[in-house]
């Protein structure tokens, strides 16, 4: 496995550096055959490997300063070499979007290619000779994919896009300190190089209350691996996951709702979706980021700036903003019908089980979509427009900005409007479905005769979270190309909470030991001026914090959960953990990396603190059983957002039940809702965000 892990661990490090540079901090090596270096490089093969090679000069003395002999990974020759013209025609150094579709058939492409070789040193040979012609990120992205899903590589660690391509998401600031620092000091005594927290605008812009949340980088390393866990092209039994079109509604749902609440602790107002795609943005962005692949900047955008047809050659671009409302409203009349049509014009229902699948898959227009020509490209021609509405026919040669990446479209606060836009589609199709009954909402079993939550210090407050400012160090060395070697930390700010517990009282009349499932959401209850919020809306900004699996009893269960243990997020080092920690691990996976960063676990809140009420439910596991899964395990304890890899969705319940569907019109409030049920409880809980900054231990 060690030998294993380092093929890959070198392919994608420093990814725009030629194969035949050393790696690893300078120990392990690429012999290449003459061919696979490119024209450039080829005539001056020979002395390449004198200067580079393991056993040049320089390899001696890093063999002598660590102690650790050089790897060395021969490569063998290809019998026939690829043609990867499907690929190659995106620069190498030009930047790299799946939101456009001809991208996303380019690294599908890619994707098969590498699914289709029949082992791993083939796999690695052909990624050997393709890492130096293509697109530094295709490149990275296809890779990643495929050692995802090959059932001989799911178990190799590879490094996030943040340790990568790091420039997607710190302040360019930092990037010469760190070879400042790197050039002068040696390893071992380097020191972390801070950014600042807020960067990209004053408070003298009301957005900038919400930067901690758009700007924050597991925040935006999770967006982008969610896309990378659930690819939208390649082959099919890549993209075709369990409820994949469920997962893409459902995810971005609770991005949404989060985003929304703690606008309203902030004293922001309500997010109006972007429905007018012809008239002004009012608002503003200014990323403050710089492509290093190209030195190119991500372009600002200004104030009331109006969005046109994107028509660019070079990228082969053609967006239309006519062809996006059509979309759009084939959509809208697929959902009022209650059915979609097919390729084959047949009528698909969206009104039942699978219904919401379908429509994700629709919108998304992932490969699953059941009407790509008629339906269009929705949520990506969305993102297409407003990401080149600076320079929407390549007139200036300036490329996307935030909006057009995975990795730091969720940094823009229109990322959050078109969402809005796109969530309204799903909520317009929840709004026509009937509501959960009483069989559904029950649990004749159990009684939750108790609930509440304590934070974990002795003595801990009861009903109370609280919030605060963490500095966390992350080593961005296997990035940073062409620079030195070894680590390179940057120090950031961004939210944590204190740690907390649930704590339930579960009486089981069940004449058998028996399990059931918990769900605990938390419900803002008043908007920005303080005004109740009805139900409805509530329902809707319901945060799910924890689902698990209970066992019960007969009599009564004392069950404490610990917050850290919530079905919905990764740890910190899974969300900023380097190559090296994940090989010195052996456990992580690509996939072990998908989740919602832990500190990003609760909202904000504010100084004054913010009210909540805390729900808990325990529902029925025969309703909820679909696989059995194990929340010890590395790949099942953030299953929310991410699923479970390789097996089934681990409930058979809609995502956000029981509060993702409207609820009978004799329910008018949230304590309404619970009143009939011996299952669920709430809790009155107060969340204070305390103004400090604390490093993390």
């Amino acid at each position: 496995m060690a030998n294993l892990i380092a093929k890959f661990h070198g392919l994608l490090q420093h990814p725009l550096e030629p194969l035949f540079l050393p790696k690893n901090g300078g120990t392990l090596f690429y012999e290449l055959p003459e061919r696979f270096l490119t024209s450039r490089y080829r005539p001056i093969g020979a002395n390449l490997v004198n200067r580079f090679g393991p056993n040049s000069s320089a390899s001696s003395q890093v063999s002598s300063d660590t102690g650790v002999p050089p790897t060395v990974i021969t490569i063998r020759d290809l019998k026939q070499l690829p043609d990867l013209a499907f690929a190659t025609w995106i620069k190498r150094r030009d930047a790299f979007t799946l939101f456009n579709a001809e991208h996303r058939q380019a690294a599908g492409k890619l994707i098969d290619l590498f699914m289709k070789q029949p082992d791993v040193d083939s796999l690695v040979d052909l990624a050997a000779y393709a890492r130096d012609r293509l697109n530094g990120q295709l490149f990275q992205y296809a890779l990643s994919v495929a050692l995802l899903h090959r059932p001989d590589t799911k178990n190799v660690p590879v490094p996030t896009m943040l340790h990568l391509f790091p420039d997607q998401f710190i302040d360019p600031a930092t990037r010469p300190k760190l070879r400042e620092e790197g050039s002068i000091v040696l390893d071992e005594n380097r020191m972390a190089i801070e950014m600042p927290q807020n960067f990209t605008a004053t408070d003298d812009e009301p957005e900038q209350r919400m930067a901690f949340f758009r700007e924050d980088i597991g925040v935006n390393l999770h967006h982008w691996h969610w896309h990378l866990t659930y690819p939208g092209s390649g082959p099919l039994n890549v993209v075709q996951k369990d409820r994949r079109g469920e997962l893409f509604y459902y995810m971005h749902q609770q991005l949404l709702a989060r985003y929304q609440v703690d606008r309203y602790a902030h004293g922001l107002g309500q997010l109006e979706p972007l429905v007018n795609l012809r008239g002004p943005i009012r608002e503003p962005y200014y990323p403050k980021l710089l492509r290093s692949a190209n030195n190119r900047t991500f372009c600002a955008r200004y104030p009331n700036m109006t969005l046109s047809d994107v028509s660019r050659s070079a990228d082969r671009l053609d967006v239309s903003i006519t062809g996006t409302e059509m979309a759009l409203a084939r959509v809208k009349e697929a959902i009022d019908a209650g059915f979609a049509v097919n390729g084959n014009g047949e009528r698909v229902p969206l009104d039942d089980a699978r219904g919401i699948d379908f429509l994700g898959n629709l919108v998304e227009r992932s490969a699953l979509s059941i009407n790509r020509g008629y339906y269009g490209d929705v949520h990506n021609q969305g993102h297409v427009l407003i990401a080149y509405l600076h320079d929407p026919r390549g007139t200036y040669l300036e490329s996307f900005g935030v909006m057009g990446a995975t990795a730091t479209a969720m940094r823009d606060p229109i990322f959050y409007r078109w969402h809005k836009t796109i969530d309204n589609l799903f909520l317009s199709h929840k709004s026509r479905l009937p509501p959960y009954t009483a069989t559904e909402l029950s649990n004749g079993n159990v009684t939750l005769e108790a609930f509440d939550t304590q934070l974990n210090s002795s003595g801990g407050a009861v009903n109370s979270f609280v919030t605060f400012l963490e500095r966390s160090q992350v080593d961005l060395g296997a990035g940073l190309d062409y620079a030195p070697t070894g680590s390179a930390f940057v120090s950031f700010t961004h939210l944590q909470h204190a740690p907390f517990v649930y704590r339930l009282r579960i009486n089981s009349s069940a004449r058998t030991n028996r399990q059931d499932t918990v769900r605990i959401f938390l419900l803002p209850r008043q908007n920005e001026q303080g005004r109740v919020l009805t139900f409805n809306e509530r329902r809707t900004l319901a945060i799910e914090l924890d689902s698990f699996r209970v066992n019960l009893r007969r009599g009564t269960n004392n069950i404490v959960r610990q917050s850290s243990s919530s079905s919905v997020t990764i740890p910190f080092e899974r969300t900023f953990g380097n190559v090296v920690q994940a090989n010195a691990a052996n456990v992580q996976s690509r996939f072990c990396g998908c989740g919602w960063p832990a500190h990003m676990l609760l909202p904000k809140g504010n100084a004054r603190g913010v009210v909540y009420d805390l729900f808990a439910m325990v529902s029925r596991f025969e309703d909820d059983n679909a696989t059995s899964y194990d929340e010890t395990a590395g790949c099942d304890d953030s299953y929310s957002f991410c699923g479970l890899r390789d097996r089934v969705y681990p409930s058979r319940r809609p995502m956000g039940f029981p509060f993702d569907r409207s609820a009978s019109t004799t329910v008018r409030s949230l304590a309404d809702f619970v009143a009939p049920y011996r299952n669920m409880r709430l809790a009155t809980v107060t969340l204070r965000f305390m103004n400090t900054v604390i490093d993390q231990p």
